[in-house]
């Protein structure tokens, strides 16, 4: 049985890696992405995604967080490789659910200046050169994603998309990962302490669009 506490539905590249670790150190038991094998002993959980779990979750039992055990944390949401292009934080309907059997959830919303995201984006691995463009995504269908400017719109759209659904919920917060203040503001709204806030898995080259 699930024990979710937290959701993050911000987008890759907007630091769920170093929210992650943030919340492992506070004593999370988090799922990021992915759950690595070192995670579980449940062999059906081990190198799954995220994603899917919550989908499978979702349509199975109606409880996207069926499936999870005891993680109490998932921060990083999306799956785009192998074939997949999972984005949950995008998904309504899985959001609601959420919502409805997990009414004391925290959301938050990871964010970055969009240019900053886009630019993270093209330079992280094949993922705003060819996963992107190549892939079917909400809010960007096959064949788009290429530019900074279609990045950029898409990206916006996302958060505009969040602050429409959650309106006027205090369940939910947008942070800004550049604000002096994200630390405090994220620790007030889930309630704990957070011992370590920094970054990790950051792109060591830039490259324009």
């Amino acid at each position: 049985m699930s024990t979710f506490q937290i959701v993050n539905l911000g987008l890759p590249k907007t630091g769920t890696t170093s929210l992650a670790r943030a919340l492992k150190i506070a004593g999370f038991r988090v799922a990021d992405h992915r759950i690595r094998p070192r995670q579980t002993k449940t062999p059906e959980l081990q190198d799954a995604f995220v994603a899917d779990l919550l989908y499978r979750g979702y349509f199975q039992t109606g409880d996207p967080a069926a499936f999870f055990e005891d993680f109490a944390a998932l921060t990083e949401l999306s799956c785009l490789r192998k074939g997949k292009s999972l984005w949950p934080q995008m998904d309504f309907g899985l959001i609601d659910a959420i919502r409805k059997h997990h009414p004391d959830v925290r959301f938050l919303a990871s964010r970055r200046d969009s240019w900053d995201v886009s630019q993270s984006m093209l330079a992280w691995s094949d993922l705003g050169t060819d996963r992107l463009p190549a892939s079917d995504i909400p809010g960007l269908p096959e064949g788009y994603g290429e530019t900074s400017r279609e990045r950029i719109q898409w990206i916006d759209g996302h958060y505009t998309h969040l602050a429409a659904i959650f309106a006027g919920d205090p369940s939910f917060l947008e942070y800004d990962v550049a604000d002096p203040k994200s630390h405090s503001l994220v620790a007030t709204h889930i309630g704990i302490d957070l011992p370590w806030w920094g970054q990790v898995n950051a792109n060591t080259q830039n490259r324009a669009s």
